[in-house]
């Protein structure tokens, strides 16, 4: 039987705990922030991204045959490009974790590869697995599962993905609800070959911008602001569920210029 959900997967910043003025001469160093996204979407749909991308790339300018980065977008494009995806919520939701690095113990994350991602794969699944749950019926098709189709990482083993989500649920620990996700449905696909992809990586970005301060301590919480209607919201909240912050709230208020988290998601 087939899937009931997509869930597109992308990660934005990166995994290091080597900030700037922690080492002598580091001017670089890790973003502070790290945020795995997903876009949620019926497999019935899955049509509908592509024509969603595929619109969006017209509106932008860009040339079909090439990948849609958020990244190399200007700010006016950026903006026109999530405006165009908060129309979407009859099709799409989207759902972020972030994790701010400084607030972590870093000797629990720093030097083991990828631990931190496989963390917040757990936060991502869980919330996936709720989205299912409350949005399937016995009517639908397919078997109300979800792919896991994760943006594919050259460093990254998604064998390890797999084996990880199987621990989690052999160990019974979790919140992850099972019967919407089965460990064997994770896919890593290359950016370029999935429209769902491409959409992710804007809404990873953008959540991205509005939490890692640029080198002037500017943030910019606009695009995902905009992106309000396409967030998940249950309950009656965006927080925890749409938008989930590691290890708290109070990282917000840490680590500043993050007004806009409250003033979009209620936080």
């Amino acid at each position: 039987m087939t899937t009931s959900f997509m869930a597109y997967i992308d990660e934005s910043g990166d995994e290091g705990f080597q900030f700037p003025g922690s080492i002598p001469g580091n001017k670089g160093g890790s973003s502070e922030w790290f945020v795995l996204s997903a876009i949620v979407v019926r497999t019935s749909n899955e049509p509908k991204i592509v024509q969603i991308a595929n619109r969006v790339i017209g509106v932008l300018g860009k040339d079909p045959r090439k990948d849609l980065h958020f990244k190399d977008l200007t700010h006016e494009k950026r903006v026109r490009y999530v405006t165009e995806l908060a129309g979407e919520a009859g099709v799409l939701r989207a759902i972020s974790v972030a994790a701010h690095k400084p607030s972590l113990d870093a000797s629990k994350f720093d030097g083991q590869k990828h631990r931190l991602y496989r963390y917040l794969t757990r936060f991502l699944v869980e919330r996936t697995s709720w989205f299912c749950r409350d949005h399937y019926r016995s009517s639908d098709p397919g078997d109300g599962t979800a792919n896991l189709i994760f943006s594919n990482r050259r460093s990254m083993s998604y064998a390890d993905i797999k084996d990880y989500l199987e621990l989690l649920r052999r160990m019974g620990n979790t919140e992850i609800d099972w019967n919407r996700i089965n460990p064997s449905q994770v896919q890593p696909v290359p950016h370029k070959q999935r429209r769902g992809l491409q959409l992710v990586d804007a809404i990873a970005s953008s959540m991205f911008k509005g939490l890692q301060a640029n080198p002037y301590g500017q943030t910019e919480g606009r695009y995902a602001s905009i992106l309000h209607p396409v967030t998940w919201k249950r309950k009656g909240q965006h927080m925890s569920y749409g938008v989930k912050v590691f290890p708290g709230n109070s990282c917000l208020e840490l680590s500043g210029g993050h007004s806009w988290v409250r003033e979009a998601f209620g936080a």
